[in-house]
């Protein structure tokens, strides 16, 4: 039976793809769990629409991806922190706090899309990349100060 997925289906295919399958696979798995469609004139116009929706999704997410890239391009963020002898710190700076210094810049950023570029063992100048995108990210100075 062929059919049209609207999902990645593992070792079947990718979404939109015209597969060939066995009738008992789309009728009992693919078709019920909302994972293919039946080939018809119809069918093939839903897929279609969604597949545009999923590209303009794709498109406005990059578009808002490079505009946070440019207020990130003109921040600098600066952390305060315990620091003995040496400027050595006592504790890390962490993308947690990074990214509540950035949210407070006005640029909302989740901690897990920050990645620190070095180690920082103490105070000084140093930079960290935030993946606002899987196609854009932005490198951004981080100023550790002392309290």
């Amino acid at each position: 039976m062929e059919v049209i997925l609207r999902e990645d289906v593992l070792k079947i295919g990718k979404a939109g793809d015209k597969v060939d399958v066995k009738d008992g696979y789309a009728r009992n798995y693919l078709i019920p769990k909302g994972l293919a469609l039946g080939v018809t004139p119809a069918n093939e116009k839903v897929i279609q629409v969604q597949r545009e929706k999923k590209i303009r999704r794709e498109q406005e997410a990059k578009a808002d991806a490079f505009v946070a890239a440019k207020k990130l391009a003109a921040i600098s963020c600066t952390i305060a922190m315990n620091a003995g002898e040496d400027d050595k710190l006592f504790g890390a700076v962490t993308s947690a706090d990074v990214a509540e210094t950035l949210n407070g810049e006005g640029v909302v950023v989740d901690k897990k899309d920050i990645v620190f570029e070095e180690e920082i063992p103490k105070l000084g100048i140093y930079y960290f990349k935030v993946k606002l995108h899987p196609e854009v990210t932005q490198r951004v100075k981080l100023w550790v100060v002392k309290k």
